[in-house]
């Protein structure tokens, strides 16, 4: 773990390129910060200030039904230099539908976010993460092989419990304390999640952690096979 060095440290870290999901090695110290679900208005900008003020970048894995209802947020997001992946059209538990069902879900997410941010700075990345972080084998593979990177969970903040902002940061810390390093799952929905940041952030600078920025190593979703709505046979199972 690293060592303290004062709370007004630089969190930011290095910028990691990534084309799959075994690319994301972390040294010590160092974390990727993620907040799903959104966007949502009185909630991600909030986030987006916290995040321009301690000078760090976040990874948004957008709810398409979100993105198409906020599309300016959206593009707000990726204005300010952050990276956006995708996380379904209506979050629903993909393990519960057909192999064809929970393929046009991930596709109808894609499109969504991907048409909410046009115009933006940057586009749609290829990246996703599972609601529930309930996923198939068939599902994991099918996006591995068109290009898609899922990004997985070491530390789960839990802050959809209605636990108090302060109860939430302490258990993330501590999770991270005892790995050292890690992806951390937030939600830019919550205002929980919105009080608790700062000074969340304020005690990784305060532990010497890093921040690390996730960018994509092929341009987009334009860079890679595009996922296809139409799923290989047989077309129902799990």
């Amino acid at each position: 773990m690293p060592g303290r060095i004062g709370g007004q440290a630089n969190l930011s870290g290095r910028t990691l390129e990534i084309a799959s999901a075994a690319d994301i090695m972390l040294r010590p110290g160092e974390v990727i910060l993620t907040f799903d679900d959104g966007p949502r208005e009185g909630k991600t900008s909030a986030i987006l200030d916290t995040l321009d003020k301690h000078g760090v970048k976040a990874t948004f894995l957008m709810l398409g039904s979100a993105a198409k209802a906020n599309p300016q947020l959206a593009r707000s997001v990726a204005d300010r230099g952050h990276t956006i992946g995708s996380h379904t059209y209506n979050h629903v538990d993909l393990t519960t539908l057909t192999r064809q069902q929970a393929m046009d879900e991930i596709v109808r997410g894609e499109i969504a976010v991907s048409d909410a941010l046009a115009g933006a700075g940057q586009g749609l990345s290829p990246f996703f993460r599972f609601p529930y972080l309930s996923q198939t084998s068939y599902l994991r593979t099918s996006l591995s092989q068109s290009d898609m990177v899922v990004l997985d969970v070491d530390i789960d903040s839990k802050d959809y419990y209605k636990d108090p902002a302060w109860v939430v940061a302490e258990r993330t810390l501590a999770q991270l304390e005892q790995r050292g390093s890690g992806i951390i799952l937030f939600h830019d929905i919550h205002q929980r999640t919105v009080d608790l940041l700062p000074a969340f952030l304020d005690e990784l600078a305060a532990g010497g952690y890093k921040v690390v920025r996730l960018v994509p190593g092929k341009s987009g979703i334009f860079g890679r096979s595009m996922i296809t709505a139409q799923a290989p046979s047989p077309a129902a199972g799990f």
